[in-house]
C-alpha cells in the first residue's frame, strides 16, 4: 500500500512516500521518496530524495503566493526524473495529511469529506500558519490523485486527554463553553516520541513519566504520563508556550492591549508580529534558524546570544513545569530539528536540570545522532535524542484507517 503523506509546517512543506503493509509494525519503515520545500522570506529551497539515497537541491526566489504551485510541482517529481519513484499518480493508494488544528470536534484520524474540510477551514484563523496550508495540500491531492481516499490526522488529537485543570483557561467560564480552551499541538510527534522512548528504555509506557521536547521552527513540550498527555505548553493556538523560530510563545497579554491602545496596532498587525516577527528572528534580527543564531552568537552578535539565552531559559522553565505536572520524570526526550541537531541547546538546557536528576554526557551529546541516549550512567533521569517521525506516524494511521475500505 503506497501512502503519500503531506506535512504542512509553518515554514516548510514536507511530503513522503511509504509502502506499508495493511497492518504496519510499530517501527518506522524506510522512505521510498521524500520532498521538502522550505521558505525563508522570498527564498524557496526544494530538496528531493529517493530510496537510493540520491539527494537533489534547488533554490529559487519566489513570492509567497507560489506556495501552492510549488507544492504541486514537487509532488509531480514522484513520477518525473531525476527522482521518479512511481509510474504515475494512480499508484498512490491513500494520501494522509497532518492537520494542525482539529477544533473541538475533530480528534481521531478521519477520512476527509467536504464536511471535514469545512471544519478544518472553520478553525483556520486559530492556526493561520498551518491549517490553510493543510487545506491547500488537500485540494492539490484531489487534483493530482483523483478518487483516492485522503485522511486527516490531527496534531491536537493526542492532547484530548488533558485533564480539565490543564485544559481550561482561568478566564470567564463562558470561554470554555464556547470552545476556547487549551488544545495543544505537535501531538503526532509527542505521541510517537513517548512510545519510542519507552521502547528505547525497554519499559512499558504505562510505567513511565516522559517529557517530550519538540523543538523545531515551532516548539512545544508535552508531559506524558502512562502514554497520555496530561499537560503541554501550547494552548488554544500554537502561539502559547515556549520561544520558537518566529513566534515568541507566551507573552503578557497586557502588552497587546497596550499596543492596541497606545500605538493603534490593528489585529492583523498583531497577528503578523506574533506569528512571523517574534521569537528567535524577532530577538536576534538574524534568522529564525537556530543554526544561524548559534553561529552569529559565536561571532559576537549580542542580540543572537540573547535570543539563544531566552530560548534556553524558556525551555528550562517549561521542562520544570511539565515535571511538576507529572509529579516527577523518568525521561526527557529531545526531538525535531533543533532537538535532534543542536547539541548546544541540549547542553545549555540540561545544565540547570540537575535538580530533576538529569545529567548528560558531554561527549555523547556532542556526537549524538538519533535515536540515542545522552545521559550519564548516574543520571536519575534518562535523556534521549529521538528522530521525529510525524510522516511515518501519519502513514501508519492511514493504513490502519483504510485497510477495511
Amino acid at each position: 500500500m503506497k501512502i503519500l503523506v503531506l506535512n504542512s509546517g509553518s515554514s516548510t512543506q514536507k511530503s513522503a512516500l511509504f509502502d506499508l503493509d495493511p497492518t504496519p509494525s510499530s517501527e518506522p519503515t524506510p522512505l521510498l521518496w521524500e520532498g521538502k520545500l522550505e521558505w525563508d522570506g522570498d527564498k524557496e529551497t526544494l530538496t528531493l530524495k529517493n530510496a537510493d539515497g540520491n539527494k537533489f537541491n534547488a533554490e529559487a526566489v519566489v513570492q509567497a503566493k507560489d506556495r501552492r504551485s510549488s507544492l504541486e510541482k514537487m509532488l509531480q517529481k514522484l513520477w518525473q526524473p531525476p527522482t521518479q519513484t512511481i509510474r504515475n499518480g494512480s499508484e498512490i493508494a491513500v494520501v494522509g495529511h497532518r492537520i494542525v488544528h482539529g477544533g473541538p470536534h475533530l480528534c481521531q484520524p478521519t477520512i476527509i469529506t467536504s464536511e471535514v474540510k469545512q471544519a478544518i477551514a472553520d478553525v483556520s484563523a486559530i492556526a493561520p500558519l498551518h491549517n490553510k496550508a493543510g487545506l491547500q495540500g488537500i485540494e492539490i491531492a484531489e487534483k493530482l490523485f483523483p478518487g483516492k481516499p485522503q485522511v486527516a490526522v490531527f496534531d491536537t488529537g493526542f492532547h484530548r486527554t488533558l485533564p480539565p485543570h490543564a485544559a481550561v483557561y482561568p478566564g470567564p467560564y463562558e470561554w470554555f463553553e464556547h470552545g476556547i480552551r487549551r488544545y495543544g499541538f505537535h501531538g503526532i510527534s509527542h505521541e510517537y516520541c513517548g512510545h519510542r522512548a519507552a521502547r528505547m528504555l525497554g519499559r512499558e509506557i504505562s510505567s513511565l513519566k516522559i517529557i517530550s521536547c519538540h523543538l523545531g521552527n515551532g516548539c512545544s513540550l508535552a508531559a506524558i504520563d502512562a502514554g497520555k498527555s496530561v499537560d503541554t505548553t501550547m494552548g488554544f493556538t500554537p502561539l502559547e508556550g515556549i520561544m520558537m523560530g518566529t513566534r515568541g510563545g507566551s507573552v503578557d497579554p497586557g502588552i497587546l492591549l497596550q499596543l492596541m491602545r497606545a500605538d493603534h496596532t490593528s489585529v492583523d498587525q498583531l497577528d503578523e508580529t506574533l506569528n512571523r516577527r517574534s521569537g528567535l528572528l524577532g530577538i536576534s534580527g538574524v534568522s529564525s534558524d537556530m543554526r544561524d543564531v548559534v553561529k552569529a552568537a559565536g561571532n559576537g552578535n549580542e542580540r543572537a546570544k540573547l535570543a539563544f539565552d531566552i530560548f534556553v531559559h524558556r525551555l528550562q522553565t517549561g521542562i520544570a513545569a511539565m515535571a511538576a505536572s507529572l509529579g516527577g520524570v523518568d525521561a526527557i526526550a529531545f526531538t525535531a530539528g533543533i532537538g535532534e541537531n543542536s547539541a548546544e541547546v541540549r547542553r545549555a538546557t540540561c545544565a540547570k536540570l540537575g535538580f530533576l536528576g538529569a545529567q548528560i554526557d558531554e561527549g555523547k551529546n556532542a556526537l549524538a545522532k538519533p535515536d540515542v541516549e545522552i545521559s550519564t550512567s548516574k543520571s536519575a533521569v534518562r535523556v534521549l535524542v529521538i528522530r521525529a517521525q510525524e510522516d511515518w506516524s501519519i502513514a501508519r494511521e492511514c493504513a490502519e484507517l483504510t485497510r477495511t475500505m
